[in-house]
């Protein structure tokens, strides 16, 4: 090796440990670049991170969406119902019932005589509307109380 001329400054000349140690830092700096260089170049570990991202954002949009839609509907059909007259909601209410009944019965009838593979659509149907059962009879409260009222005014 060769012997290293002090500097002309006031400082003295680094050790040789004092040399080490700077190699070393700067080989776990370089260490770290080339692992962050790496990290950017993986396109598929970012298209993921990515994926995962857009779907986590899609579930909550979907599901804030969702809320208000439920909220919309419940605030429709209470000012549906409390713009109705008693006897209007009555007789809603007691075609509510008999439509309940009747279709009970059709369901049983149509479930005997369907192939399995459509037993299963319709039972999945069915989950779906026990898990939105509030939209549902709003929607179909309303819409039936809408029905009594047109044919209501038609009759002079």
């Amino acid at each position: 090796m060769t012997q290293d001329k002090p500097p002309a400054g006031d400082e003295p000349a680094p050790s040789s440990q004092d040399l080490r140690e700077r190699v070393e830092a700067t080989r776990e700096e370089l260490g770290q670049t080339v692992e962050v260089l790496a990290a950017k170049t993986d396109v598929k570990a970012r298209a993921h991170e990515k994926t995962t991202a857009v779907k986590q954002q899609l579930a909550e949009k979907t599901d804030l969406v969702t809320s208000r839609l439920r909220d919309k509907a419940t605030h429709a059909a209470h000012m549906v119902q409390d713009r109705t007259p008693e006897p209007v909601r009555a007789k809603a209410a007691a075609a509510g019932g008999q439509v309940r009944d009747k279709a009970a019965h059709l369901g049983e009838l149509a479930r005997e005589k369907a192939p399995e593979p459509l037993r299963e659509k319709a039972d999945q149907g069915r989950r779906m509307a026990q898990a939105n059962r509030a939209p549902l009879f709003a929607a179909a409260g309303a819409l039936i109380v809408l029905l009594l009222v047109r044919r209501a005014r038609r009759r002079p």
